[in-house]
């Protein structure tokens, strides 16, 4: 059982995302079944996952400017984790993943960039301890490493599962500590949060330090967007 606290902060944010469904493997505000029975094809674990009824959507509307509503979907992806740190090594539990969904818009802010701080917050924090997170961005297809194009989501979201050790490092070749680290994760029960800040500027701050080197063209995924000028 772990320890981890699922609220590492104050939120004066609380309500930049307002929950439109709770989790459940059929959502009713967003059509991703046809969405998840393509995506079968890319990921070994997604087709028995779908029929054992383990995988699962929150849907959630952006309210509140861009800062309150990345702090939010960085609460919600800690709130997924930690309920699933418990259940990963039970049967089945490498078929979990719970998805954060975003809908709505934040005036002049991409999801891309709403997504990007989260997502690489929650990846650092999570992949010590077993726990991989992804992103995917409404509209916008996918190419896999091997070259093989995945149709682009319905919607934006956060995928949150079980880390496959011997597979998911190679998704993480541009930021190799961070490939390591999941490549030998072992949820022994700590607090994540134990020796980071509480304030989500703070927190993304601290992120921030583990980003790898700026290269002259980077073209990684993993690497998360410049964040807007007005949430910096």
């Amino acid at each position: 059982m772990t320890t981890g606290r699922t609220t590492p902060a104050p939120r004066p944010t609380a309500g930049a995302l307002r929950l439109v469904e709770v989790s459940t493997t059929r959502p009713r505000s967003v059509d991703i079944s046809d969405y998840a029975r393509q995506m079968t094809a890319h990921c070994p674990y997604l087709a028995p996952s779908l029929r054992a009824g383990l995988t699962t959507w929150t849907v959630y509307r952006a309210d509140g400017s861009a800062e309150a509503v990345q702090a939010e979907l960085f609460h919600a992806g800690t709130q997924a984790a930690e309920w699933l740190r418990p259940v990963l090594n039970r049967p089945h539990g490498i078929l979990r993943c719970e998805n954060i969904v975003l809908v709505g818009e934040v005036p002049g802010t991409r999801h891309r960039d709403l997504l990007a701080w989260p997502h690489w917050v929650l990846k650092n924090l999570y992949g010590p301890v077993g726990v991989m997170f992804g992103k995917f961005y409404a509209g916008e297809e996918e190419v896999t490493a091997a070259g093989h194009r995945i149709p682009a989501a319905p919607a934006s979201f956060l995928p949150v599962r079980a880390a496959v050790r011997r597979r998911d490092p190679q998704f993480l070749r541009a930021t190799p500590d961070l490939a390591a680290a999941l490549a030998a994760a072992d949820d022994d029960g700590r607090d994540v949060f134990e020796h980071i800040p509480t304030e989500w500027t703070e927190i993304r701050t601290w992120a921030r330090h583990l980003l790898p080197p700026a290269k002259p063209s980077p073209s990684s995924s993993d690497r998360p967007a410049s964040p807007p000028r007005s949430s910096s």
